[in-house]
């Protein structure tokens, strides 16, 4: 994915946790983190993508991927669903209007 093990390892250090569980959920969260962080920009990444695409039929064949990538994200409460719609009405227009 898009984190590293040496990532986690040094964050692990950082803690002031007291319990066997407590230390668990900061690796855990830790590592959803930097996994919700990766497919975050992933997203962005492709929706910039998707924008500066001049031909249609490309765009048009990005688009049902990025539209997934978005409500995944939604989804998952990494970006809010109200966000997920609108970027989601942006790019529609977008390619419509190429």
């Amino acid at each position: 994915m898009g984190y590293k093990k040496k990532e986690i390892k040094e964050y692990k250090f950082r803690t002031m946790a007291n319990h066997k569980s407590a230390l668990k959920r900061v690796r855990s969260d830790e590592k959803k983190r930097l996994r919700n962080k990766y497919q975050h920009k992933t997203t962005r990444n492709a929706v910039r993508a998707l924008r500066e695409l001049t031909n249609k039929k490309e765009a048009e064949a990005l688009l049902p991927s990025v539209f997934a990538m978005l409500d995944k994200l939604a989804k998952r409460n990494i970006i809010h669903k109200n966000k997920a719609a609108n970027v989601k009405s942006g790019l529609q227009v977008k390619v419509n209007g190429l």
